[in-house]
């Protein structure tokens, strides 16, 4: 082989040397070169992945201590609730040593008893029990009345602090009236009869409706009040004009075992009796000669406001009865009242009642005639008695005066606030009616028939100028009623509202105890008696032959016919 072959293969080697040594570099950089990369890329992942991984160490942690709490919370609950019944559980224990205690102490005392009533008491064990129950039994009543006492003297200050408001009240009224067109003297003459006392007053004239004066016109006018027994009038002349009763006719009590007739009835305010007639009259008919006395209406005085009052919508069965003697669900103002009286006075015009204002409307003055009631003047003229009857021996006996005749009707019960009112409408004198006077008083002034003390008070005041004169009347020969021949314990026993007070002393004793057990008026209750022969001097009714008639024949006596069993 020549040397030029072997240079060849020496550059043919040292080629596929250099070609396999450049072809192992391209390698070697090529794997390292993905090594790198495959570095790269791993680093993120490792990255994220040891986030996932502390995020999911710090949630079982989390889960770890949660668990921990409430199981820390449950063992302490647990442990709370473990005390809690091992504390009930120690009191339960102690209950039942007391229990136990006290069966084992009653037991002795049963087993000492049997003992002691095996043998006999000494006596001188016999004196220390029987001083030891006195003593008990006097600690007891002690507390008892103790007890009692405050309770009644916190009653007795409530209701004097609730009469001392409403008499507050009526003499802020008072102050208040606005007395333009008043006559003064009627006026002083009623507010000195009231006094400090929670009332009002109405002075009118009867036959013409003039206005003398309205003391505390808030009440007067603008108030309503429960007519209480005054509604009797509109029951005794409902009864009269449906032929349900006579004046002369006895009827049966049923309740009190007794018969009475129409005039002691009004003169003694008899329940029952107008229970009787109310009930077979019916309560629609009633209603109608409600409205025709005018009751559930104003009546037309010139002052603003007035209230109409109210009278009932529907009512059955007893309370028809109840009503006709109590008023229930009536309201009546006591302008009203003195219309109601006036009208009976009058003979049976329903006036409009009016007050001149001024000199020029005073010589312009003119009665107004609201209407003709349409109810016979005889069932008004047998009215009159009883109203008389009243004032001169019955309720409203504390009205009388003895120098004219009046006529009136007395009421006393509990009004829709709980509080007594008490009520007296009246006119006189019967023969020429000249005033018509309505005092209502609320609270203890409206017990005792403190109104009707109040109206002859008036009436006394201004019987110089309003007494009995000569002049046109329908009721001119009107028969004065005698007193009953009956003792005191039977003039009570017809009395209802004096015993509906006194019944209602029980569940108001703060009324009572105001003034020591007297009234506040200063007068106190008794029955009071009446001559025999009366000291009205009136004109007896003829007979039809013209004579005079025998007063022993004309004058008949109210009596109470007691039935026997």
């Amino acid at each position: 082989m020549s040397q030029t072959q072997r240079s060849l293969m020496r550059l043919s080697a040292r080629r596929a040397l250099s070609f396999l040594l450049f072809a192992i570099l391209i390698s070697t950089s090529t794997a390292w070169a993905k090594n790198k990369n495959a570095v790269k890329e791993k680093k993120p992942a490792a990255k994220a992945q040891a986030s996932r991984n502390d995020k999911r160490s710090r949630e079982s942690s989390a889960r770890n201590n949660n668990k921990n709490s409430r199981d820390a919370r449950d063992g302490r609950e647990s442990r709370n609730a473990r005390d809690r019944s091992a504390k009930e559980a120690r009191v339960d224990k102690r209950r039942d040593k007391n229990s136990a205690r006290e069966l084992r102490a009653s037991r002795k005392e049963q087993e000492a008893d049997r003992r002691g009533g095996d043998r006999a008491l000494s006596r001188r064990e016999r004196l220390a029990e029987a001083r030891r129950l006195a003593e008990q039994r006097r600690r007891e009543i002690a507390e008892a009345r103790r007890r009692a006492e405050l309770a009644r003297q916190a009653a007795i200050a409530r209701q004097r602090a609730i009469e001392q408001a409403m008499r507050d009240e009526a003499m802020s009224n008072i102050a208040k009236d606005d007395t333009t067109g008043e006559d003064l003297e009627v006026r002083r003459a009623a507010v000195a009869a009231l006094g400090n006392h929670a009332g009002t007053v109405v002075v009118m004239d009867p036959k013409t409706g003039r206005v003398y004066t309205v003391v505390n016109q808030e009440w007067a006018i603008r108030r309503g009040f429960k007519p209480c027994s005054t509604i009797k009038l509109m029951t005794g002349l409902a009864g009269l004009t449906e032929k349900v009763i006579q004046p002369v006719q006895d009827v049966e009590v049923s309740d009190r075992h007794y018969s009475i007739d129409l005039t002691s009835a009004l003169a003694y305010s008899n329940n029952g009796y107008f229970q009787n007639v109310g009930g077979r009259v019916g309560f629609d008919r009633l209603l109608v000669y409600a409205r025709e006395l005018g009751l559930g209406e104003r009546t037309g005085i010139n002052h603003a406001n007035e209230s109409p009052g109210r009278v009932p919508l529907f009512k059955t069965g007893y309370a028809v009865n109840h009503m006709c003697s109590h008023g229930d669900d009536f309201e009546v103002t006591p302008i009203q009242l003195a219309n109601m009286v006036s009208a009976i006075g009058n003979g049976g015009n329903l006036l409009v009642p009016h007050l001149p204002r001024t000199p020029q409307e005073d010589a312009k003055f003119k009665t107004i005639v609201r209407r003709k009631l349409n109810i016979p003047q005889e069932s008004l003229r047998q009215m009159i008695p009883g109203m008389i009857g009243s004032v001169n021996y019955g309720s409203g006996k504390k009205a009388y005066d003895p120098m004219q005749t009046i006529a009136g009707k007395t009421g006393t019960c509990i009004d829709k606030d709980r509080q007594w009112i008490g009520l007296f409408t009246s006119y006189a004198p019967v023969q020429n009616p000249q005033l018509a006077v309505v005092v209502v008083a609320k609270g203890s002034d409206g017990r005792g028939h403190f109104p009707a003390y109040v109206a002859g008070q008036i009436y006394k005041s201004l019987r110089h100028r309003f007494g009995p004169a000569p002049g046109p009347s329908p009721y001119a020969n009107i028969t004065i009623p005698q007193a009953p021949r009956v003792n005191a314990k039977e003039a009570a026993a017809l009395d209802d509202e004096d015993k509906e007070e006194a019944e209602g002393d029980g569940d108001t004793d703060a009324n009572a105890a105001t003034s020591g057990g007297a009234t506040s008026n200063g007068v106190k209750r008794t029955i009071m008696t009446v001559p025999a022969v009366p000291t009205d001097t009136l004109a007896q009714p003829t007979t039809t032959g013209g004579s005079m008639a025998n007063p022993n024949e004309t004058q008949r006596p109210r009596r109470v016919h007691t039935t026997k069993p």
